[in-house]
């Protein structure tokens, strides 16, 4: 009798020989081989207290993979820690009545145990938390440094602003209009806020994507796009009537005779110095207002409707000298450009439908032969950029050209020549703003002395430390302008009396570089020990959600270069390989009389008029399809299932649900294959341990290694890709192939054992604790992760067999099978043994014989 699989007794003797004997640290001091070295890394996560099991395919996929390194002999650095601060502990705080240091505390050891429980393995000798002085510290050494190097500034400028957070907003985290994290209406409101100069590394960061080979194409597009470098050209347009005169950006010089009017973005700074005389200024302030405090997102922009109003003034083409209106636009954004474009609606898609709807006219300013437009009969607006199109309607010189970059480039010479126009290259990425209005952030190391202006703190004094005596309460701003110990401080310069930068740094900045501090987080001779960090990283691997694609990864490149610059990396690309795992989704329905309870498909039925309710219950039910999320109440808390089945089975249907990169779908009753499977493999375990009998290997054997050695050639090329769910589909073949080998009798041990030896290593990375109970049983010293990686032996790889395509005369007429190497006299016997094929040969002689081994047989016949 076999003793039965038991994942309560297996999985926490062995989560605690991991942690006391410690074998995920590494001395990162210790000499090391480039061959050897290898640096992965988790984006460390947000402490928001219990993890489902959404998260948990991020985090157990790379632990697969830190175990398969492992067991590779790489020695690999896998680190973990905590993006500890920011608005979310903040209002978590601000309800519950604590401190959000209790809150974030209190969370990073309920993560710490789940990930214990999965069984994931990490480097805790070099755990950080951004919220502790020790770490931030250094974010505002940083600070200094770009401020020295007028990398960091402070201006006036307008900010999405949450009236229940209290704080600056950036862009990204405004949907729709409001709030991603309250759902509160944003507000646009100009303050004098600190930026980062990110800007000035928009060509290297766009240069650089090219040498990011080994990232997802994906990102590279949305980094590009966000930085949205643009060829073009600066045009004056005079303002009729008199007046400073209005800059426009265009990429499109070449269709300045089609502008039929200017647009301008409603919030831009001159929008209301617009407004003429003979229009509804009420109306114009309204709409203005009405817009700033609208979410317009490049995706809005794209496909909302287009809305304007005509300010009652007129700007002058100064290509033909035609009066044009001057119109406020709400797909006109103030950071893109100058804020005001001109509009050319035969050629611009949404230039064509503000003027379709407010009756501006369209003018063509290409054309061609088999286009027979008009402008009256246009549907929607004509690109007109390749060489097909014709320009016309300009000068003789510029019309008859073809759509195209080296027009573009004579429009641009021509209007250069005439002195209203100038070749310009701009970008749609803005300078990164930092300040943020609350308590849980980094301090900014300034103070503000009436006789010495703004004062950076000595670095000697740092760090800034967060006061401890706050009261918070949300209706009162931010909670730092009330801490009188904070806010009063001496000027460095005269010792003067001073008043201290109450705003704290967007929570981007602590995630843009602590990946250095990882190698030594306890080195106190600055951000982090520049030999190790030379001799350690870029890191090799990065693994996170594709929703970091932008912001953390754009900002965590820039801070790259410019520590780069500052001669502390010899780097400055931070991350050679990034993976992004797809998202797991449920479906299922929630149930309004249990307060929105989630209910899996297997608890609903339906009733006659098909609407879905709870088996046994008559209350209607709410559908939902999604990512998984506290919000939406469809979460798979992980500690059920593991006290059900075991963290190895989570982890193994995690793994198996299908392509890591891609969306899944979580299924209640899919785990139970999983259990089942890993019984299996327990049960083959205990049978092959059994075995005494050892026989000379025959096919049946042979059968056996063949299959053990293509499983491991197999499962290795897929561990190689983050292929997980085939590498579950090719060990769940093997052991079916072991048991039914085990089922037919007189077993020989060697040769089970190895398919069992094999079928446990390559299995462990992704179902470790049953694995390292079977390495243990069958005799196996220490943890299997140091047993070395299951080497595929050639002589098995090849089949025992091949078919070969036999041709007579060139006709494919049939196909034999025989064994693999045979010789060319062997094929042609069994060719002209198969009757189907030595009915075209028969009474006639073979001249001639071609033979490409282990591919075809042609007998060339006369």
């Amino acid at each position: 009798m076999t003793e039965p699989y038991n994942p309560r007794e297996i999985e926490p003797k062995w989560q605690r020989f991991w942690a006391e004997n410690r074998v995920a640290e590494v001395d990162t001091r210790a000499a090391v081989s480039p061959e050897s070295k290898f640096y992965m890394l988790m984006m460390f996560p947000y402490p928001s207290g219990d993890l489902h099991v959404g998260h948990g395919r991020n985090y157990i996929l790379g632990d697969a993979l830190y175990r398969h390194f492992r067991m590779n002999g790489r020695r690999a650095l896998n680190p973990m820690g905590w993006d500890a601060f920011g608005l979310p502990a903040e209002n978590a705080a601000i309800a519950r009545g604590i401190h959000p240091r209790e809150w974030t505390v209190s969370n990073i050891a309920r993560m710490k145990a789940q990930f214990e429980r999965w069984g994931v393995l990490y480097d805790w000798s070099k755990e950080l938390a951004s919220c502790e002085p020790g770490y931030y510290r250094w974010n505002q050494l940083l600070f200094l440094r770009m401020y020295e190097k007028g990398i960091a500034y402070k201006k006036l400028a307008p900010v999405n602003w949450c009236p229940s957070c209290k704080t600056v907003l950036a862009n990204e985290q405004v949907e729709g209009g409001v709030c991603e994290r309250c759902g509160s209406a944003a507000q646009q409101r100009e303050l004098s806020q600190w930026f980062f100069r990110i800007t000035d590394y928009a060509d290297r960061l766009l240069e650089g994507l090219d040498r990011l080979v080994e990232w997802p194409e994906k990102v590279k597009t949305m980094q590009r796009n966000w930085i949205g470098r643009s060829t073009g050209a600066d045009v004056t347009f005079e303002l009729a009537g008199g007046g400073e005169p209005l800059v426009v950006f265009t990429t499109r010089p070449d269709t300045l005779y089609g502008a039929t009017f200017l647009a301008v973005a409603p919030d831009h700074p001159r929008a209301t110095e617009l407004i003429g005389e003979g229009v509804d200024s009420a109306d114009i302030r309204s709409f203005i207002d009405k817009t700033k405090n609208t979410g317009r997102s490049q995706r809005e922009i794209e496909t909302g409707a287009k809305e304007g109003r005509f300010t009652g003034r007129f700007a002058v083409n100064p290509a033909n000298g035609e009066k044009i209106p001057i119109w406020l636009a709400n797909y006109v954004l103030p950071e893109y450009g100058t804020g005001m474009i001109m509009a050319v609606p035969a050629h611009d898609q949404r230039d064509f439908e503000l003027a379709r709807k407010y009756s501006i006219p369209i003018r063509l300013v290409y054309r061609r032969d088999d286009a027979l437009l008009d402008e009256a009969g246009m549907a929607e607006a004509v690109v007109a950029a390749d060489a097909s199109w014709k320009s016309f309607g300009s000068t003789p010189a510029l019309d008859g050209l073809p759509g195209g970059e080296e027009t573009v480039k004579a429009f641009v010479a021509d209007f250069e020549k005439r002195g209203f126009a100038k070749a310009r290259i701009r970008y749609r990425l803005r300078d990164w703003l930092i300040s943020r209005q609350r308590y849980w952030g980094t301090p900014i190391p300034i103070v503000y002395c009436e006789k010495c202006g703004t004062v950076p703190i000595d670095e000697k004094s740092l760090p800034v430390l967060l006061p401890t005596d706050i009261e918070f309460k949300v209706a009162e701003g931010n909670p730092l302008d009330r801490s009188l110990s904070f806010v009063h401080a001496d000027c460095p310069k005269c010792g003067g009396a001073a008043r201290r930068e109450t705003d704290t740094m967007d929570t981007f900045v602590d995630s843009s570089w602590y990946y250095l501090r990882y190698t030594d987080p306890s080195f106190s001779g600055g951000m982090f020990d520049k030999e190790l960090a030379a001799r350690w990283l870029p890191v090799d691997q990065y693994i996170g959600g594709i929703e970091h694609a932008i912001l953390h990864l754009l900002y965590a490149r820039f801070v790259c270069k410019v520590l780069h610059d500052f001669g502390q990396i010899p780097f400055d690309e931070p991350f050679t390989r990034l993976f992004n795992q797809g998202m797991i989704t449920k479906e299922g329905f929630r149930d309004p009389s249990r307060n929105n309870e989630w209910v899996s498909l297997s608890e609903v039925e339906r009733k006659p008029d098909g609407k879905p309710v709870r088996k046994g219950s008559g209350a209607d039910l709410v559908a939902e399809l999604g990512k998984m999320s506290k919000s939406r109440l469809n979460v798979v808390p992980p500690d059920q299932l593991i006290e059900k089945f075991g963290a190895d089975t989570e982890r193994v249907y995690t793994l198996f649900i299908g392509p890591p990169e891609k969306e899944a779908e979580w299924s209640d009753d899919g785990i139970l294959g999983a259990s089942r499977f890993l019984a299996r493999v327990w049960s083959l375990g205990e049978r092959v341990r059994g075995l005494t009998l050892e026989s000379i290997p025959g096919s049946a054997e042979e059968a056996l290694l063949r299959k053990t050695h293509k499983t491991i050639e197999k499962v290795n090329r897929d561990y190689s890709r983050f292929q997980f769910n085939t590498v579950v589909s090719s060990l769940m073949e093997l052991s079916n192939s072991l048991s039914d080998y085990l089922g037919a009798g007189g077993a020989d041990r060697k040769t089970a054992q190895s398919a069992c030896e094999a079928l446990v290593g390559l299995l462990h990375p992704i179902a470790p604790h049953v694995t390292e109970e079977l390495h243990a049983l069958a005799g196996g010293k220490g943890s299997i992760l140091d047993s070395g990686w299951p080497a595929a032996d050639p002589k098995w790889l090849e089949d025992a067999t091949v078919e070969i395509v036999v041709q007579i005369s060139g006709k494919l007429r049939g196909k034999v099978s025989v064994p693999t190497g045979s010789t060319a006299d062997e094929v042609r016997e069994a060719a002209l043994a198969d009757e189907s094929i030595r009915k075209w040969a028969e009474g006639k002689a073979i001249r001639k014989t071609i033979y490409v081994e282990n591919r075809l047989l042609n007998l060339v016949i006369g």
